[in-house]
């Protein structure tokens, strides 16, 4: 029982990135790390993730084929105002319009040191539901 206690209180998060070899590493990693891990290749997919099921922080790659961050993250904020996006990035800038929309940037070169960390305040200190139907009456 204790296991189940432990994998419920485990936060979860979304991951999205347009190549999905870099979200099965990036899966893997967190996992090993305890966490529970949902992936999206678009912004699409991710929206339809976070309409059915609750997370406890959004990990948004920067630089995608096909996909607009700043986009991506102006719609999650505007349906859940209060779920924390980290923004990830090769770029050591990124435009100030979008450092307005997520709540941390993290540079690649950076990961192994800064992401987890920030998951973690992350997740301390965001309201949190289990129950997506909960988000979506106060959205």
């Amino acid at each position: 029982m204790s296991q189940k206690n432990e994998a419920m209180d485990s936060p979860t998060l979304l991951c999205i990135h347009d190549l999905r070899e870099v979200l099965k590493l990036r899966k893997t990693i967190l996992e090993s790390h305890g966490y529970r891990v949902k992936v999206a290749s678009s912004g699409y997919d991710a929206m339809k993730i976070l309409e059915e099921a609750s997370v406890s922080a959004v990990l948004l790659e920067y630089k995608q084929e096909g996909m607009d961050a700043e986009a991506v993250a102006r719609h999650i904020k505007h349906r859940f105002p209060n779920l924390p996006i980290i923004l990830l990035s090769a770029y050591s800038e990124v435009p100030g319009q979008i450092l307005w929309l997520v709540d941390a940037y993290v540079m690649k070169g950076e990961l192994s040191e800064q992401l987890l960390p920030i998951i973690e305040l992350a997740h301390r200190f965001s309201p949190h539901s289990d129950k997506p139907s909960q988000r979506k009456r106060a959205a």
